[in-house]
């Protein structure tokens, strides 16, 4: 008899939910499957910054350790949340086609105060890259802290006194919630790999790298690894207030990324069109020109 593949996941319901499109898209294949639930730091502390808890990698170590141990055979997650230095022996095997990338503001009341400067605005996010981008738009506003899944941060947004919360499109999307949206932010610059889910597996293990990596979209790939070359040649990991946006737009690759101050006083941004052949090493590039802008001097700042 062969034995499911073990998936591993967080028990969120968005975890679940990506969990659960890996263990379909294999099943369409004719591969049986088993959900593992795995709790990670990030999850049973819902209130220290994650900042301060070492970045988004909080939320990755409990499905490494797994994955190492053998506990589960592959792990699936947002791919913004894994860190772009991997001294581990894993490895991804496959990134699923993107989901909506754009960060949105959710507010319960409206967003008619965005066009009042005088109100005392407050707005959530856990996110050093949202607060800087947000309060170098709005400099009046204040930002507070907010941690917890998707539907625990919709909660705590309508329970509080707050104008409103952001958050990632595709979270919203994938589970069904896109209609607490009160508006996209095309102006903000997505956190590298936002809105992308990938499976890593164990480096040695050929053959899940085999069955998962019919699942891999090209694109998709191309582009976040783009976006997290440049994240991992700035040092700046999951954390800083660095964004950065990769498309093909016929067969030019387009390149839009910012860093700023968390408190939004200082940006520095840049975007790059080339030919998408030879536009591999273009993240890198890119942020050695934002390095050189300044930027430098930013991420000196964050490690202080």
């Amino acid at each position: 008899m062969i034995k499911p593949i073990k998936i591993g996941t967080r028990d969120s319901e968005l975890a679940t939910w990506q969990a659960n499109t890996v263990s379909d898209l294999l099943n369409q294949q004719g591969v049986q499957t088993e959900i593992v639930f795995i709790k990670s730091e990030g999850d049973l502390d819902l209130t220290t910054p994650l900042t301060e808890m070492g970045g988004k990698g909080v939320f990755t170590k409990a499905l490494d350790d797994a994955l190492i141990n053998k506990q589960i055979d592959l792990a699936v997650h947002s791919f913004k949340d894994l860190p772009t230095d991997n001294p581990l022996p894993l490895k991804v095997s496959a990134v699923l086609e993107r989901e909506d990338p754009r960060d949105v503001l959710v507010a319960p009341n409206g967003i008619d105060f965005l066009e009042n400067d005088s109100l005392n605005v407050v707005i959530a996010t856990g996110s050093n890259r949202r607060k800087a981008q947000w309060l170098h738009k709005y400099p009046n506003h204040t930002i507070t802290n907010i941690r917890g899944n998707v539907n625990t941060r919709l909660r705590k947004v309508s329970e509080n006194s707050w104008s409103g919360a952001i958050f990632a499109a595709a979270g919203l999307k994938r589970i069904g919630l896109d209609h607490h949206i009160s508006q996209y932010l095309d102006w903000m610059v997505p956190a590298p790999a936002q809105g992308a889910m990938a499976v890593m597996i164990r480096e040695d293990d050929h053959e899940n790298f085999e069955i998962t990596r019919s699942l891999n979209h090209a694109e998709t790939e191309f582009c976040t690894t783009i976006e997290r070359d440049l994240l991992n040649e700035m040092e700046a990991g999951c954390s800083a207030p660095v964004g950065a946006f990769a498309w093909m737009d016929g067969d030019q690759l387009i390149l839009h990324a910012v860093a700023l101050k968390t408190d939004g006083s200082v940006q520095y941004d840049i975007e790059k069109s080339v030919p998408f052949e030879g536009s591999t090493h273009v993240g890198r590039e890119a942020a050695q020109e934002l390095l050189s802008q300044g930027a430098d001097r930013i991420i000196e700042d964050i490690r202080k």
